[in-house]
């Protein structure tokens, strides 16, 4: 097996969010988010010889990055699908949950993978190399109103109806194969000095659609409230506000929508509490990585309120 790259993926508040898991050295813990393994080796250090870990990617690149640990276990999955994968494992519940969202630093260097705004390269984007769904897919048959709603949700665009208009009228005269291709549709609707921003966004929007990132998302979030023990510990970090939100009105209402029920004195029937305050990088990791920029740390603890999907 090949030796993991170095840079593959530099872990986004790492201490932080490990130690808001409060691992106990007996426990079982999963890490969603497995990329180059950094939370996942954080983890380790903490566990004693019975503590468990498992560790999600959907990825088949991150399998290179595989640790040689007899309490590490990688599955190869969406963590979607969480609670199906541990069942197989024989696990029924936790000690705590790690996710550290969005793309990592190897999928955004890779070229062919399509992810970055910087290279000339097939319409792509998808995380799970053998989805059925890509960029191309989503560019070139999506109508007009579903493009324009994807812009402006996952990507918070304000000119999401022009987006999808040009790019619209570009496919009657051939098909959008390169991210090249792309850039120049649309590279007219930007601000001269923030088309990379505005960009990001572009890209950010139909990545999260080729990968229903928003949907695994809640889904994992659900689960997660069914398979951690009372006073065990939800860390996540998000990346954009969005995911954020999500996360943020999970953990004060179990709900995505909606509002609580409320039992007969009054007071909502959550399977979560916050546990401190938002944390956000510190001025120092963003200067030695720029992707740490927008990440946010939110971190809960598993109450005693029942909770079932």
């Amino acid at each position: 097996m090949n030796k993991p790259q170095p840079t593959y993926h530099i872990p986004v508040l790492l201490k932080e969010s490990v130690k808001g898991l409060d691992i106990k050295p007996e426990g079982t813990y999963v890490d969603v988010t497995f990329g180059g393994g950094g939370h996942s080796k954080e983890i380790l250090k903490n566990l004693g010889p019975k503590g468990r870990l498992y560790a999600f990617d959907q990825d088949e690149d991150a399998l290179q990055n595989t640790i040689d640990d007899p309490r590490f276990t990688l599955i190869e999955g969406n963590f979607a699908n969480l609670k199906n994968y541990l069942r197989l494992e024989g696990v029924k519940e936790i000690d705590g949950l790690l996710a550290d969202l969005g793309i990592s630093s190897h999928q955004i260097n890779m070229p062919k993978r399509g992810f970055s705004t910087r290279f000339n390269e097939k319409l792509d984007m998808r995380m799970n190399k053998t989805a059925d769904i890509s960029a191309f897919e989503v560019l070139n048959h999506y109508d007009e109103y579903t493009l324009r709603k994807i812009f402006s949700q996952y990507g918070e665009l304000k000119n999401a109806a022009t987006l999808a208009k040009s790019i619209i009228k570009a496919r009657e005269n051939m098909s959008l194969k390169t991210t090249g291709e792309l850039n120049e549709i649309v590279s007219k609707h930007f601000p001269k000095l923030k088309q990379n921003k505005f960009l990001a966004k572009l890209y950010q929007a139909i990545r999260i659609e080729v990968n229903g990132e928003i949907e695994a998302l809640k889904k994992m979030l659900q689960q997660a409230a069914l398979l951690i023990k009372p006073g065990g510990k939800l860390s996540v970090i998000s990346y954009h506000s969005l995911e954020d939100r999500l996360v943020k009105r999970f953990i004060r209402d179990g709900l995505f929508e909606g509002q609580p029920e409320k039992d007969f004195y009054g007071n909502t029937q959550v399977p979560f509490k916050k546990v401190g305050k938002l944390i956000t990088p510190s001025d120092e990791e963003v200067a030695e990585n720029t992707r740490a920029r927008s990440a946010k740390l939110r971190i809960a603890e598993r109450t005693q309120s029942p909770y079932q999907l």
